[in-house]
């Protein structure tokens, strides 16, 4: 993947105001610690989280997207006009149907020409979005699309510690803990031709890789479907997450070197999907790029899913991290498993 023409003319983001640490979730996992002999403190040690945010009770998701959305317009000076489509790209939907775009897209007031729906594709989606709306900008389709994206990590961590505390096995804290590093957010990508943009952070060269045969390691519900489950439930393996999403990671690298034609040295700044110590060790250390160039926020906002790569480079952005000139990569890496880089020179 290389486009010539496209720009990421803003990066938008809302977080909540409210704070969870990773001492709160431990206490609340009392019985399960207890049951297992597990010495509180473990989620922390582990992961790196020290806390996290989350929506208050009810917030719809296209509400906070639409909010990030507007921020990003705003931010660019582009009016909701211009915007050729909207994409809402997050795992958290307001409803299996219509798209969640739809509702953010009515906040903005876009027009009727607008395309307006959803992707989705586990963490990744916000990326694969803005491959989407790259593509049709590349194509002269558009000259401006908006992806934006909204998590809630309230619901699946409290029905996940209910049922943990529930079943009190080594098992199900095995596949439970990933999921106490969620955090919550939104975010919103604008991307436009580069002859109508202002900026010059150019969308440079892509990468995906796939290897669905490790679809079952980390699984979020409830399956859909009249005779669907309604139980709602996430499990992840995490080693087998990190073990096969380091493999996976390495050779989307290797690839997207060469399809921007940057060596591994010229590339000035990384910015990886958030997910814990561990990962972001493991990942960096296999593709070569040492720690210092890339900006981490996993250990204040935790596992934020779709939004964290865009959260994370805004602020990174907002924190002079990133300066005009640069070489930075996006990092992606999903359950599925998929995999998408992005180059882009700043």
């Amino acid at each position: 993947m290389r486009w010539s023409k496209v720009n990421v003319e803003a990066i938008a983001y809302e977080l909540p105001t409210e704070i969870v640490t990773s001492a709160e979730i431990d206490a609340r996992l009392t019985p399960i610690h207890e049951a297992l002999k597990i010495a509180p403190g473990q989620l922390q040690s582990l992961t790196g989280i020290k806390e996290r945010r989350r929506w208050p009770v009810g917030t719809s998701m296209s509400s906070v997207a639409a909010r990030a959305g507007r921020k990003a317009l705003d931010q660019a000076g582009v009016s909701a006009d211009d915007v050729g489509a909207v994409i809402y790209a997050g795992v958290c939907r307001d409803n299996l149907e219509p798209a969640t775009a739809c509702a953010v897209a009515a906040e903005l007031g876009t027009g009727p020409e607008t395309l307006v729906f959803d992707v989705a594709n586990a963490c990744l989606g916000v990326m694969n979005a803005m491959v989407e709306i790259a593509n049709r900008i590349e194509l002269g389709q558009l000259r401006a699309g908006l992806v934006v994206s909204a998590e809630s990590s309230r619901e699946i961590v409290d029905a996940t510690i209910e049922r943990m505390n529930r079943e009190p096995t080594l098992e199900r804290y095995r596949l439970g803990l990933a999921t106490m590093t969620g955090g919550s957010g939104s975010a919103a990508v604008l991307l436009t031709a580069s002859d109508f943009s202002a900026v010059e952070h150019r969308l440079v060269a892509g990468a995906a890789l796939s290897a669905p045969k490790h679809h079952g390691i980390c699984r979020w519900g409830p399956s859909t479907g009249l005779l669907g489950e309604r139980t709602n439930i996430m499990e992840t393996d995490a080693s087998q997450v990190l073990e096969h999403g380091v493999e996976l990671g390495r050779a989307t690298w290797d690839k997207l070197l060469t399809n921007s034609g940057w060596r591994r040295d010229e590339i000035d700044r990384v910015i990886c999907h958030q997910v814990g110590a561990a990962n972001r060790r493991d990942i960096l250390s296999t593709i070569g790029v040492p720690e210092s160039k890339d900006f981490s926020t996993f250990d204040r906002l935790g596992n934020m899913g779709t939004v964290s790569v865009p959260i994370t480079a805004a602020l990174a952005n907002e924190a002079g991290f990133l300066q005009a000139g640069q070489r930075i990569s996006m990092l992606g890496i999903g359950s599925g498993l998929n995999c998408l880089m992005l180059g882009l020179h700043w």
